[in-house]
C-alpha cells in the first residue's frame, strides 16, 4: 500500500493517499461515506468500532493523514476534521481459474484507491459542513 502526502501551505489541508487497496471500492466507499465531517477523534472511533473489513486500510490512511499534519504542518491531531474521504476504483487484477474439460473461468479482483483530506479547525473560522456530508 503506497501512501502519498500532498502539501498546500496556503490552505492548510493535509491529504494521504492509499493506492491499489485490494478491496472493493463499493464496500470501501460505504465506510468512508461515514466520516465526512466528522473530527479525527470521531472519526477514530467510528472506524474501531465498524464491524467491516474496510474499516482496517482507511483507518490507516486517516493516521496516515495526522501523521502528516502533524509532523510536516505541527497541527495538533485534537484540531483536526476530514473535509473529505473518497474511495476510488483502481485497475482490476484478471486471473483465470481452471475448469473442466480444459476450460478457463475469469476472476475478477478490484482494487481501490482511498484518499482522505484533514483540514485544521483553529486555521478555517467558518467552515460549510453540510456541503462535505
Amino acid at each position: 500500500m503506497k501512501m502519498k502526502f500532498i502539501n498546500r501551505a496556503s490552505t492548510r489541508k493535509i491529504r494521504a493517499v492509499a493506492k491499489y487497496v485490494r478491496m472493493s471500492s463499493k464496500k470501501a466507499r460505504r465506510v468512508a461515506h461515514q466520516l465526512r465531517g466528522c473530527t479525527y477523534m470521531e472519526a477514530l472511533s467510528i472506524l474501531n468500532w465498524m464491524p467491516y473489513r474496510a474499516c482496517y486500510p482507511i483507518l490507516k490512511v486517516l493516521r496516515s493523514a495526522a501523521a502528516n499534519a502533524y509532523s510536516n504542518m505541527d497541527i495538533d491531531k485534537g484540531s483536526l476534521f476530514v473535509l473529505m474521504a473518497e474511495v476510488n476504483e483502481g485497475p482490476i487484477f484478471k486471473r483465470f481459474r481452471p475448469r473442466a474439460q480444459g476450460r478457463d473461468y475469469p476472476i475478477q479482483k478490484p482494487t481501490c484507491h482511498i484518499t482522505i483530506t484533514l483540514e485544521d479547525v483553529t486555521d478555517s473560522n467558518s467552515i460549510d459542513l453540510t456541503y462535505y456530508n
